[in-house]
């Protein structure tokens, strides 16, 4: 049986307050990070896009998403979701994730993310999905997971919870991504 959830209003909203940010020239540098002098914004005919030059040293400032490696801890037909105890979106409810750090693989990244808010271990499986929009600036990777271990919570958590897919907090989801994985989650069920 399908389950097919809509994602509230506050989503939109909050991609497009997201679209601001990304869209802001906080993103893009002033200064190059080789010399220091100021960058402008210039066609490159070999990109077909405008990107941020440095004017004296003519060095290439390429701004790119960030990757969101995270996974859904699963137990049968029950997932961990996580309450933020951080911004963005504190209070409202997600599955493990975060950015990835130099030296690590996406699993490994998604796998420590794991540790660090729920903290449990996993045995990070099979991947559930890749999830992106042009307005965004990241991409989230998704793993399925197995727990290793009991859920402690961790420093950016406020509590944490097993959900099926019937009592999941969906009007209280904190993401758009959230809610793609756990449809995706979801139909695999079926």
């Amino acid at each position: 049986m399908a389950h097919h959830v809509a994602l509230p209003a506050w989503v939109l909203v909050t991609e497009r307050a997201a679209l601001a940010r990304v869209t802001s020239s906080l993103l893009r540098p002033e200064f190059c990070s080789r010399c220091g002098q100021p960058t402008s914004r210039k066609f490159i005919p070999a990109e077909e896009r405008k990107r941020d030059v440095c004017e004296t040293c003519g060095h290439i400032h390429y701004v790119n998403p960030k990757i969101v490696a995270g996974t859904l801890p699963v137990d049968h037909r029950t997932v961990w979701l996580v309450r933020r105890a951080i911004e963005p979106r504190l209070g409202f409810w997600t599955h493990p994730a975060g950015f990835m750090e130099i030296g690590e693989t996406v699993e490994e990244g998604a796998a420590r993310e794991t540790r660090e808010e729920l903290g449990t271990q996993v045995e990070v499986q099979k991947l559930l999905g890749v999830y992106s929009r042009t307005r965004m600036n990241t991409v989230h990777i998704v793993y399925l997971a197995r727990p290793l271990s009991g859920p402690t919570g961790g420093a950016e958590t406020l509590e944490f919870a097993s959900f099926t897919p019937e009592t999941a907090p969906w009007d209280r989801l904190a993401f758009w991504s959230t809610h793609r994985a756990l449809r995706d989650w979801m139909q695999m069920l079926d």
